[in-house]
């Protein structure tokens, strides 16, 4: 966790976030094709609703926050909501600087520590809360499937005969995977013991020793997971998880509705259900994306798919307050609020240098 966490490979983070976010935002300048029209748009965007976009873009805090302190009461009582707030910014601003999200986890679990919570707490409810993500998602899906919304995009072609809901459909299928993957993992870690076992064996026998001692490491892993999650799955550990689900939808609300938000900030109006499903869709398919925050991506792809909606002049100026308030507001606040830390700790490390010196002396 330290080295993901090393000051220097942040900041390189954020340096890449901003370069591909540049760059894929002048490809979509110069694909809307007019630049005094994008800055006219600019001048005349709808106020009102781009103050309740930044509203909304405080639910990476806020309802990561709650969703955090419901899992985290669970195996840590005296933890706080202001600490688990602390915790889910970080942890959104760090799987926007860094590939597949992987800063995320260690940036959160880093916050909750300097708050006070133990590794091992902050570790599991902080895993939990992925856990919980994955879920809602392989639930919520298929429920809007389910209740017919959506089928309009059936009619929107992506490549051929494949339209939005098919593709929809797809990634949803990715989401609905993973979940099942995960729960068979922690109510069955016996299964994974023998299968992990079976692979152990097999490689043994063709002379993969380090490969063997990796897939040994993993095991235990696993084996001290479920130990540690099993207060999850007894008694009120269900009410907490269940919570953590629910509240998912929150702390997501921004990243769900912020395409519509951005829609009537540029003055286009949408059916909101289907511009929902749009935005799920996006939200697979940059789940995993290899660049940090899914930048370059994330511009390429919303303008692929939001261009039902969106006329090509009008292009740069969505994307643009899209971007702001899906990824851009939480990378400033939450860079601010990290090199603060960092200049706190090394203020306070010179603090301990000089008095130790004087001591000695």
């Amino acid at each position: 966790m330290a080295k993901i966490l090393a000051p220097r490979l942040l900041r390189r983070g954020v340096e890449i976030f901003a370069v591909f976010s540049l760059l894929g935002f002048g490809g979509i300048l110069f694909y809307g094709n007019n630049f005094q029209f994008f800055l006219d748009a600019m001048l005349t965007l709808h106020w009102g609703w781009l103050v309740l976009g930044i509203l909304v873009a405080s639910m990476d805090w806020v309802g990561g926050g709650i969703r955090l302190h419901i899992l985290l009461r669970h195996v840590f009582p005296s933890s706080t909501l202001k600490a688990c707030v602390l915790s889910a910014g970080l942890n959104a601003w760090g799987t926007m600087i860094t590939p597949s999200q992987a800063g995320g986890g260690p940036a959160g679990i880093f916050s909750l520590k300097r708050s006070g919570v133990p590794i091992p707490e902050g570790t599991i409810s902080t895993f939990m809360s992925w856990v919980a993500t994955v879920l809602f998602f392989a639930v919520a899906g298929p429920l809007t499937i389910w209740l017919g919304a959506g089928r309009s995009l059936e009619e929107h072609g992506v490549l051929g005969d494949l339209s939005l809901n098919d593709l929809y459909r797809l990634s949803l299928g990715a989401f609905v995977t993973v979940g099942l993957v995960i729960l068979v993992v922690l109510l069955f870690p016996g299964l994974v013991q023998r299968a992990a076992r079976g692979v152990i064996r097999l490689l043994e026998r063709r002379g993969y020793k380090r490969l063997v001692g990796r897939i040994e490491e993993v095991n235990a892993g696993i084996d001290r997971m479920h130990a540690a999650m099993v207060a999850y799955f007894r008694g009120r550990g269900w009410i907490a998880l269940a919570g953590a689900v629910v509240f998912t939808g929150v702390a997501y609300s921004n990243k769900l509705v912020a395409g519509y938000i951005a829609l009537r900030v540029v003055g286009v109006e949408a059916q909101f259900v289907d511009v929902l499903l749009l935005q799920t869709l996006i939200v697979f398919l940059l789940y995993f994306a290899p660049t940090p925050g899914g930048s370059g991506l994330a511009e390429v792809l919303s303008v692929a798919v939001m261009s039902i909606y969106v006329p090509r002049e009008l292009t740069p100026s969505y994307i643009l307050v899209w971007r702001v308030l899906v990824s851009y507001l939480t990378v400033g606040f939450g860079s601010f609020v990290f090199w603060r830390w960092l200049k706190m700790a090394e203020a306070a490390a010179k603090e301990a240098t000089v008095t130790e010196g004087a001591e000695t002396s």
